[in-house]
């Protein structure tokens, strides 16, 4: 969402988050939020839910090495495995 709304300060210090945003970001009633400050700026975002994180972990590519007892694995059954470990 590239486009600036506009939005006013209640008489209470409340705003009103427009529709177009609440939808693209799935903010329903309820919904945590935190708030930043930087630079004049205040920057809302969504707090992550519990869900948010799962689906995040469940992201990450899953590959099952064999590591023996000397602490060796067969390179080519686990081919990323290396990389992984060198580089994260």
């Amino acid at each position: 969402m590239d486009n600036a709304l506009m939005g006013k300060i209640s008489q209470k210090g409340q705003v009103v988050i427009p529709s177009a945003i609440r939808k693209a970001l799935g903010l329903t009633k309820g919904t945590e939020v935190y708030f930043e400050v930087k630079d004049n700026e205040i920057r809302i975002k969504k707090r992550p839910t519990a869900l948010d994180w799962s689906d995040l972990v469940n992201q990450y590519p899953v590959e099952d090495v064999d590591i023996d007892e000397n602490g060796h694995y067969d390179s080519k059954k686990s081919p990323d495995f290396h990389d992984w470990i060198v580089n994260g």
